[in-house]
């Protein structure tokens, strides 16, 4: 008998029973080694999780996904030879990739988190910690129509931080009852002032997250370490894996000196973002949240802001 030969069909291409459009078909949790390069300092490695999408059109049944995990490998081959330097680019290049694989496929979306360890010193005896930030990147590429080879992509980089927030309501609440405590015994109004303000009182504190993303076209770059430094700086405080007793005084007195509601962190934030990033383009995503996980709640607060860079400068250099 002669060998029968049997050419197998394309199931993805076939046209489904519910031919409807697909926003997104992928893969998710894809875990895989990044290492991003960085001018005159040792490359940083992250472990890195990435989400990847395509769109799918209505006549057909399926995407082929192990095209998904060949656009990945074959981008982080190629940074072995070509260093990437931003991960919001590494995400970009992704995106580029999975539109010339797919190319029934009209947009790809890319998403990327990892966890990034940065060097920090206790604030009074300098004592070097690591700290765990968690980063974040995504990439979106869109194909034109007048030119198959022209895509339209758009970055995002962000950042959470966590950091420690005073509440100025209750701190409030204890300075009246401290003035009138001192005031019954028999403490002069102006050494009670002095006083009050020499050392701060006692309130509750919350363990907040502060987190900023902004997105971007593909020709513009924005410093990671700015957002991440931004977001500590716009808490009540810093915290630190590792204090001795006098660090843990700078950082409960530096807090209690600075009490913040969960809108003041993203008021601050905003306009810390306006200041640090000068060149961001008008038409720049900006968005910034902060939660802040009670201790004397069961719930947590939340605050976010969500504008245009152009609107968001409008309103902090109007006041």
């Amino acid at each position: 008998m002669e060998n029968c030969i049997f050419n197998l069909p394309d199931v993805q291409a076939s046209k489904p029973s519910v031919p409807i459009n697909l926003t997104r078909v992928g893969v998710t949790n894809v875990k895989k080694l990044v290492e991003i390069k960085r001018k005159d300092k040792r490359p940083i490695v992250l472990i890195s999780t990435f989400d990847i999408f395509v769109d799918l059109p209505s006549d057909r049944k399926g995407a082929n996904l192990s095209r998904n995990f060949e656009a990945v490998d074959e981008v982080l081959e190629k940074v072995l030879s070509t260093p990437v330097y931003e991960i919001e680019q590494l995400c970009s290049d992704i995106a580029h990739n999975l539109l010339g694989r797919h190319e029934y496929a009209n947009q790809a979306e890319v998403r990327m988190k990892s966890e990034y360890m940065v060097r920090r010193s206790s604030p009074s005896t300098g004592m070097k910690c690591q700290e765990v930030v968690n980063i974040f990147a995504e990439a979106s590429a869109v194909r034109g129509h007048s030119d198959n080879d022209y895509f339209d992509v758009k970055k995002l980089i962000g950042a959470e931080v966590v950091g420690m927030t005073a509440c100025p309501c209750a701190q409030e609440i204890m300075r009246d009852k401290a003035a009138t405590e001192l005031s019954e015994l028999g403490v002069e109004r102006d050494t009670i002032i002095k006083f009050l303000e020499r050392v701060p009182m006692a309130t509750h504190n919350q363990r907040g997250r502060g987190i900023i993303s902004i997105k971007v076209a593909h020709d513009f770059d924005v410093s990671l370490e700015s957002i991440i430094n931004i977001i500590e700086r716009s808490m009540s405080s810093s915290v630190y894996e590792v204090l001795k007793r006098s660090d843990e005084k700078v950082v409960v007195e530096t807090a209690h000196k600075n009490p913040k509601f969960v809108e003041d962190c993203v008021r601050t934030m905003a306009d810390n973002i306006v200041k640090e990033f000068p060149n961001l383009p008008d038409d720049a995503v900006i968005t910034i949240k902060q939660i802040n996980e009670e201790s004397i709640h069961r719930h947590n607060a939340f605050a976010e802001s969500v504008s245009l860079m152009g609107e968001l400068r409008k309103e902090i250099n109007c006041q």
